[in-house]
């Protein structure tokens, strides 16, 4: 059977333990709500090596669970927690949608040194209709902080859907 994918999106941050596995898990679960999970090509990646290995952060994952999302973070194959961006998702991903400036920096630099680059690489708040442009890394904070990340990822999802849709 072809493969019918045809948008693909990779979240990103910097250890890929917080933020970004659950912008990938609300957005997944958004698609998925709205039967175009198999149009989707949906993954989460670090821009640093120091979480690699790592499950994502327990406080995200409890959150989500009381928001009814599930957590399925399988997508990589390799054992794929906190798998680093590389140099082909550049080339095969359509949007890179990352959290904070540093998270841009690192990624237009990376970008830069790839040929072919197509994809076109954003922050995920830059979709927030409350225009909220960063999502701070929780990770020093508190389970109010993951509740932030996890009403501005919603948010910021639903609307990169509904425009890219």
């Amino acid at each position: 059977m072809a493969e019918q994918v045809t948008k693909s999106v990779l979240f990103v941050c910097l250890g890929n333990i917080c933020r970004s596995p659950i912008a990938e898990a609300v957005f997944r679960k958004l698609v998925t709500d709205q039967n175009v999970s198999d149009k989707w090509r949906i993954d989460s990646a670090a821009t640093s090596t120091y979480e690699i290995g790592n499950p994502p952060d327990h406080r995200g994952q409890a959150c989500l669970k009381k928001h009814g999302v599930p957590m399925n973070h399988v997508a990589r194959q390799v054992p794929h927690w906190n798998l680093k961006v590389t140099r082909e998702d550049f080339v095969t991903f359509d949007y890179i949608l990352c959290m904070d400036e540093s998270n841009l920096r690192d990624l237009n630099r990376k970008s830069n040194q790839v040929k072919n680059c197509k994809a076109k690489i954003e922050l995920l708040g830059s979709y927030d209709p409350q225009k909220q442009l960063i999502i701070e890394d929780p990770y020093y904070g508190n389970d109010s902080d993951f509740e932030t990340v996890y009403q501005q990822c919603l948010r910021c999802c639903r609307a990169f859907l509904e425009k890219v849709h």
